[in-house]
């Protein structure tokens, strides 16, 4: 090895030595490229799994499905999930303008997460004051998690599937520290119920 050589090999030894040492320091002025940032918002079927949804309902059964609120937002967030019933004429949230369901929530879990947090609760619901009369079927109230919400409801008749159609589901909004209050952050999920059993 010559003496250049060697020279050579002691300067690029001192730069990656001196990598090493400011590396910490580098960490804070170089930002990396980062991953995408969401939270997600899932419900599951009483088995614990993506089927075994409720369906065929009746004012006598109690049922489960488990909810679920994921943070990878980079930062700690706080975030409510809003209990809605709809019957088949009552709009959905908008998912392409970001605009939350008009109905007025039922129920609701709040929930702070840290980044890479993940909290899930067994949800356990029943339908209260079930009435039919002619092609209406009506409910009076909601049990969620042993507590009731009195609230009037009407599903029509659908001749077509041969039932009164419901739709049991969760809208997740996040609290916006600009503004200081909570927005719909476009996510929401939800399970049908099918009230043609016998009450």
């Amino acid at each position: 090895m010559s003496l250049g050589d060697f020279k050579l090999l002691y300067a690029a030894s001192c730069v990656l030595l001196g990598l090493i040492i400011l590396s910490p320091t580098l960490a804070f002025v170089v930002r990396l490229p980062e991953g995408e940032r969401f939270s997600e918002l899932y419900v599951l079927g009483s088995e614990h799994l993506a089927e075994e949804y409720p369906f065929n309902v009746s004012a006598k059964g109690v049922y489960r499905v488990f909810l679920g609120v994921g943070n990878h937002m980079g930062v700690l967030e706080d975030y409510v999930v809003y209990v809605k019933l709809r019957n088949q004429s009552d709009s959905l949230p908008d998912s392409v303008n970001g605009r939350s369901s008009s109905l007025e929530p039922l129920f609701e879990y709040r929930v702070a997460l840290r980044d890479g947090g993940v909290w899930e609760k067994e949800v356990s619901f029943s339908l209260d004051g079930i009435s039919r009369y002619g092609n209406f079927c009506r409910i009076s109230g909601l049990v969620v998690d042993d507590y009731l919400v009195a609230f009037d409801k009407v599903a029509a008749w659908n001749s077509r599937t041969g039932g009164f159609y419901y739709q049991l589901f969760f809208e997740l909004w996040r609290l916006d520290g600009t503004v200081s209050a909570f927005e719909f952050h476009n996510r929401f999920v939800g399970v049908w119920l099918n009230v043609t059993m016998p009450t």
